[in-house]
């Protein structure tokens, strides 16, 4: 992974929650919407992620308030938990876990409805940003429509491009947008429903080819039918009628660090998917 290490006491505590290959550090970094987190961890997802072994597990909508996520409950042995609760019970909420103790956690962007209603978090590491991020969807209508693109417009001028002056950065999450026609079922069909709206589109064109973002998973995989969401309804997954909306969006400095992508989709956890990339780094 390109990293600086400049310094031989950081590079010892990275290697030690990092996997050393053959000459490379592995980092492995996974990203999920939970639909719930304590329904997720009665599927077995804890179980999963435990024998996954990643470094870094970026969740959305974990639908339990800040006490409910301190109270330990969540806690896994080997892992440090941050975590953002919106103000709304029930409702959304980040959380981040990692093997390696942040530095620094910011849980706020200066946006109202995106802070109180818990869709950002960021950990600093030594060499690297993380960020679990959830976009809001705007399927209940035109009014939660415009604060959706408002919330974008506000996520890009104000942390996306002054981002890109600092340290490497993965931004984990689920983005609520289709990209292009590859990247759901039934592109056609869609063109007028949120999620995949001409402006939805040409916003994430503007995080992509203008500021320079990168979508890791198309680094590895330009495949068709590579879907990470799908509605529960009309058998929809069975028949993989889905949508590519969860996303790991990375620094363009971290483009030629993406290794192996893979959207699991078995076991289920919710009705998302679990992305999981590795990132490697040469040291020689």
């Amino acid at each position: 992974m390109h990293f600086d290490f400049s310094l031989v006491g950081e590079l010892r505590m990275l290697l030690c929650c990092h996997r050393l290959v053959v000459g490379i550090i592995m980092i492995k970094v996974v990203s999920c919407n939970l639909n719930g987190i304590r329904a997720a961890k009665r599927k077995g997802f804890f179980e999963w992620m435990e024998e996954k072994k990643p470094d870094v597990v970026c969740l959305q909508e974990t639908k339990a308030d800040q006490s409910i996520m301190a109270s330990g409950a969540f806690d896994i042995p080997g892992y440090h938990l941050a975590y953002h609760s919106a103000e709304k019970k029930g409702y959304s909420g980040v959380a981040i876990y990692s093997k390696l103790k942040p530095l620094k956690i910011t849980t706020t962007t200066g946006h109202e409805n995106m802070d109180s209603e818990g869709r950002f978090i960021m950990a600093e590491f030594p060499s690297l940003t993380i960020v679990s991020l959830y976009l809001p969807s705007g399927t209940s209508g035109d009014e939660r429509q415009a604060i959706k693109m408002a919330l974008c417009e506000h996520f890009y001028n104000d942390y996306l491009l002054p981002q890109m002056e600092k340290q490497k950065t993965i931004i984990c999450g689920d983005w609520n947008i289709a990209h292009k026609e590859i990247d759901l079922k039934n592109a056609k069909q869609n063109m007028k429903n949120s999620g995949f709206l001409p402006e939805e589109r040409a916003w994430l064109d503007q995080v992509f080819d203008q500021a320079g973002w990168c979508d890791a998973f198309r680094v590895r995989n330009q495949d068709p039918g590579q879907y990470t969401w799908w509605s529960y309804r009309a058998r929809a997954r069975e028949n993989n009628v889905g949508w590519r909306i969860d996303y790991q969006v990375v620094s363009p400095d971290l483009k030629t660090a993406v290794e192996n992508v893979e959207i699991v989709t078995q076991p289920m956890f919710s009705d998302h998917a679990p992305l999981v990339i590795d990132y490697a780094r040469s040291l020689e």
